[in-house]
């Protein structure tokens, strides 16, 4: 059974940043490409970053720049280091793949920016 389980957020002022991490449980990570996504209330889920197999990254505009997507495959990883922080950042931040995710998703971890 996949099993994702997300840690590192908190709270943060605007301008300073945090490292999401992303634990899997399951067959096949190196194999699959992985992302971060994120709900803000009243609002649907969105990707924000994804990472293939080989390492190759894609952004959402809103984050290019700020956000950077890594993973260890070795140990099931995937990581999120967010800087330059906005208020619109703030969120419920998952992982999971980018494309078909899977159906099990993680609970989340909470990045709220505030002052």
């Amino acid at each position: 059974q996949v099993l994702f389980v997300e840690s590192g957020g908190g709270l943060v002022q605007p301008g300073g940043s945090l490292t999401l991490s992303c634990a899997f449980s399951g067959w096949f990570f190196s194999i699959n490409a992985m992302g971060w996504y994120r709900q803000a209330p009243g609002k649907q889920r969105e990707l924000v970053a994804d990472i293939g197999p080989g390492g190759t990254t894609n952004y959402a505009d809103s984050v290019k720049g700020r956000f950077t997507i890594s993973r260890d495959n070795a140990k099931k990883m995937v990581y999120l280091q967010m800087n330059s922080l906005k208020a619109e950042d703030t969120a419920v931040y998952y992982c999971n793949r980018p494309a078909n995710p899977f159906e099990n998703w993680g609970q989340g971890t909470q990045v709220t920016v505030s002052s």
